[in-house]
């Protein structure tokens, strides 16, 4: 548990760099009645704390995958000579890619890049191509006794079981050492070509190009060079795939390199893998109309919300509401709690804020998701009642009312990744504009749930405090 914390701490510092209704009972209820039969309640004004959790996990890396299939083949299988593994990814400025593929006659060997993966970005943040050969290496994995390549017998080509070899006596994960004096070169062996393919999308070839001589052995014949199907990664982390110097972390890399078997370590860096998002500043309204801060279907009307779901200002459209005839009551939320001034929340931060209602009053607020290019947080046009039908406020977690929403003012681009979102933009609304309509975002990528990134929590407070 305490490299997963550490691996989660290192990458939020590197990023800074359903509904459960409940009502309260009487004890919060003002006077006696209002009919003949003195039965239902009087609730006057009350006063509501609303807090606005950040509960998104800390990923450290924003996309991976396995490859699996030869380009050209229909099925999964090893790679011998001539063929080639594909796959591609969305990366942002500062991103990185690792991989991993064993070395099928070995014991225990991988190639992949070193620990800090391979650079995708120059220092101006132009995206990189070319021929990546030359940072890619062959590593032992420190988990099986080595045999000298292309005859040993726990070999996976040869072996009776997976996981049959005796253990390496060198636990620790390091470069591979030419012990028999029959390993290819690297060069000799694979060729890694980067294509950059436009917008935030790359694509790495992985080709087998040995010769039938590559791999001669002792007994004087010859043993083909294969290589297994293997897992990439894409993020910001160090050591994404192992720590040179270190024993296997146990997460699924010795499958892979004794046994050409990804799903273990597949499924281990899935669990790592996310988009981490702040929070932004926002804007909260309590009101008795609808459609205050925007209208479903229509246009941002050009009273704040671009500003707020594009780079997470939310004055404007605080005050572009505060006005209105059906507007009881307005703000902003800007400092987290314990914060000593305007910041964005991070996951484990809060906003917190205080609204006084009356019965018939509704309540709407508008949160950028920071890592989009105009996407936000909010109820449904209509806000959300709070009050129950009885009169009585409402209490609880009423997470389960928002929606994630799209401005419709900018284009949106790969989430986490897009160089015009706000972490990774050179200014304010430099993004290219959308000319669309504020609805649902529905536009092919993939999101996280709003309850797991945001809860948003309603707590009446006794009268007088």
């Amino acid at each position: 548990m305490e490299g997963k914390r550490r691996i989660k701490d290192s990458a939020l510092s590197a990023l800074r760099r359903g509904s459960g209704l409940v009502v309260l009972g009487t004890a919060l209820v003002l006077g006696a009645c209002d009919d003949e039969n003195g039965m239902n309640p009087v609730v006057e004004e009350t006063t509501f704390q609303v807090t606005v959790e950040n509960v998104n996990t800390v990923y450290d890396l924003t996309s991976t995958g396995e490859f699996s299939i030869p380009e050209g083949e229909e099925t999964p299988g090893p790679l011998t000579p001539g063929g080639s593994y594909a796959f591609t990814f969305h990366a942002g400025p500062g991103s990185r890619v690792s991989f991993a593929t064993m070395f099928a006659q070995s014991n225990d060997l991988f190639y992949g890049p070193d620990g800090e993966g391979i650079q995708l970005f120059d220092a101006l943040g132009m995206p990189l191509a070319g021929d990546i050969t030359d940072q890619v290496y062959l590593w032992d994995a420190g988990t099986e006794l080595n045999q000298e390549p292309g005859l040993g017998e726990d070999q996976a080509p040869r072996q009776g079981s997976a996981d049959s070899g005796d253990p390496d006596p060198d636990d620790t994960v390091r470069m591979a050492e030419d012990t028999f004096g029959n390993l290819p070169s690297v060069q000799d062996a694979i060729q890694v070509f980067l294509s950059f393919l436009g917008g935030t999308e790359f694509r790495i070839r992985i080709a087998n190009v040995a010769s039938d001589d590559a791999l001669l052995t002792s007994d004087g014949g010859m043993a083909p060079v294969v290589l297994a199907p293997g897992v990439w990664t894409v993020g910001t982390a160090q050591d994404a795939l192992f720590t040179v110097g270190q024993p296997d972390r146990g997460e699924g890399l010795e499958g892979l390199a004794e046994d050409g078997a990804v799903s273990g370590l597949s499924g281990e860096l899935s669990d790592r893998t996310g988009i981490t998002s702040p929070i932004a500043p926002g804007a909260y309204v309590v009101h008795t109309g609808s459609s205050v801060l925007f209208a479903a279907g229509s246009t941002d009307r050009g009273e704040g919300l671009e500003a707020l779901a594009e780079d997470g200002d939310p004055s404007g459209l605080a005050s572009a509401v505060s006005g209105r005839a059906d507007v009881m009551d307005s703000g902003t939320f800007t400092t987290p709690e314990g914060a000593s001034g305007a910041a964005p929340a991070f996951p484990g931060e809060a906003y917190s804020f205080t609204v006084t209602a009356m019965p018939g009053d509704r309540l709407s607020l508008a949160t950028m998701y920071v890592q989009s290019n105009d996407l936000f947080f909010a109820p449904a046009e209509a806000g959300l009642a709070l009050f129950d039908s009885g009169g009585l406020p409402v209490s609880g977690d009423v997470t389960g009312m928002f929606l994630l929403w799209d401005a419709g003012t900018e284009v949106n681009e790969f989430p986490g990744v897009g160089p015009n979102q706000a972490p990774r933009q050179n200014a304010a609304n430099t993004g290219m504009d959308e000319g669309g309509v504020v609805s649902q975002v529905n536009d092919g990528f993939a999101y996280p749930q709003v309850g797991e990134v945001i809860r948003v929590t309603l707590s009446p407070l006794p009268s007088g405090s």
